[in-house]
C-alpha cells in the first residue's frame, strides 16, 4: 500500500472535567480536521495520551476514531506500549481487525536502549511473523526514550514490504534526505514531524506531515505538502510562518491545543492526564489567542480571501 501526500495530525484526546474520554469531543475534533482538508489522522499516538490510557481504553479509542472518521480520511492506529512482545501483538490485532489502515509500532519499543538494531530487527521480524496484516507504520516516539531509526535500518523496514508510514523526529535534514533516499522507490512514505525542516525535507524526498503543529493549521500545512513544487517562492513564504509558529509547541502540549480548538469554537476542556492544565496560564492563553489571531491574518494575506 503506498500512501500520497498530505497531512496527517497527531490527534489529541479531549477529556471530561473527570479525565474521563470525552466521546463527543473526539467526534468533534474529526469533524474539524475533516473541514481543514486533512488526508489521514494518526489516532492512539503520544499526542492521544497514550501512554495514561489502559489497553482497553486504547481499543476503545482506536475503533472510535476509525468508525467516525469520513472515508476520504484514512486513519492509522499506535498504542504499542506494552513491553511484552505477546501482549503488543495482541492488541495490535484487535486494531486492525477493527479497521486501521496501518498499525504503527513505535521504534523504541524494538529493542532496549543499549540494544543494537539487530536486535531490533528479530523483533520486528517476530511481531511480523504473528500480525496478519497487509501494512504497519513507525514512529520515532521521544518516549521513554528516542530510537531514531537509521537509514539502513529503515531500507531494512522498507525492503520487507510490509510498512507504508513512517513519522519521523530527527528534526535533521541531513537525516531525512538519506532516509528518503533509502526507501526511494517503496511503499514506504515518510512523513515528517518537524516544522522548521518540513520544506527541505519535502523537496528532499519525504511525503508530507505528521506533527503536534497539525492541530493548530493543519491547512497551511497541507497547502505546502501538495505545492511546494508548483510554487517555490510561495512556499517559502509559507514555510517561514510554519517554522516560525512551530515554537509554540514549547508551551504546555495538549493542552494549549485542546484551549486552541477551543477558540475554533469545539467544546472540549483543556484537561489532560500528562499535562496539569493549571499549568497552562492567563499568558501563554493570551499567547495562544494572539497566535491565533496572527495565524487568520496570514491566512487571508496568503490565500486573498
Amino acid at each position: 500500500m503506498k500512501l500520497g501526500r498530505g497531512v496527517w495530525p497527531v490527534m489529541i484526546t479531549p477529556y471530561t472535567e473527570a479525565l474521563k474520554i470525552d466521546w463527543n469531543g473526539v467526534e468533534k475534533i474529526i469533524e474539524w480536521y475533516d473541514k481543514m482538508g486533512v488526508d489521514g489522522i494518526f489516532a492512539v499516538c503520544q499526542s492521544s495520551e497514550m501512554f495514561q490510557l489502559d489497553a482497553e481504553e486504547r481499543f476503545e479509542l482506536g475503533k472510535f476514531v476509525i468508525d467516525h472518521t469520513p472515508k476520504n480520511i484514512k486513519v492509522v492506529c499506535s498504542g504499542h506500549v506494552d513491553p511484552d512482545p505477546d501482549v503488543q501483538i495482541r492488541e495490535a490485532q484487535r486494531l486492525i481487525d477493527a479497521g486501521c489502515e496501518a498499525y504503527v509500532f513505535i521504534s523504541n519499543q524494538f529493542a532496549k536502549e543499549n540494544e543494537s538494531e539487530d536486535v531490533a530487527k528479530k523483533n520486528v521480524e517476530y511481531l511480523l511473523d504473528h500480525i496478519d496484516a497487509p501494512t504497519f507504520g513507525i514512529y520515532e516516539c521521544p518516549y521513554p526514550y528516542k530510537r531514531v531509526i537509521s537509514p539502513e535500518f529503515l531500507k531494512w523496514l522498507a525492503d520487507t514490504g510490509k510498512f507504508s508510514f513512517l513519522k519521523d523526529t530527527c528534526c535533521d535534514p541531513v537525516m531525512l534526505r538519506a532516509k528518503a533516499d533509502a526507501v526511494k522507490g517503496t511503499d514506504l512514505a515518510i512523513y515528517n514531524a518537524n516544522g522548521a525542516t518540513l520544506l527541505q525535507s519535502l523537496r528532499d524526498g519525504c511525503t508530507g506531515y505528521s506533527g503536534v503543529m497539525a492541530n493548530f493549521h493543519p491547512d497551511l500545512i497541507s497547502w505546502l505538502v501538495k505545492n511546494f513544487d508548483k510554487e517555490p517562492e510561495r512556499a517559502e513564504e509559507m514555510q517561514d510562518f510554519i517554522g516560525a509558529a512551530s515554537t509554540i509547541e514549547c508551551q504546555v502540549y495538549p493542552c494549549n491545543a485542546k484551549y486552541y480548538l477551543q477558540l475554533e469554537g469545539l467544546p472540549i476542556t483543556t484537561k489532560s492526564r500528562k499535562q496539569d492544565d493549571a499549568l497552562l496560564t492567563e499568558s501563554h492563553k493570551l499567547e495562544i489567542e494572539q497566535y491565533r489571531r496572527v495565524t487568520e491574518r496570514f491566512r487571508k494575506y496568503f490565500f486573498g480571501k
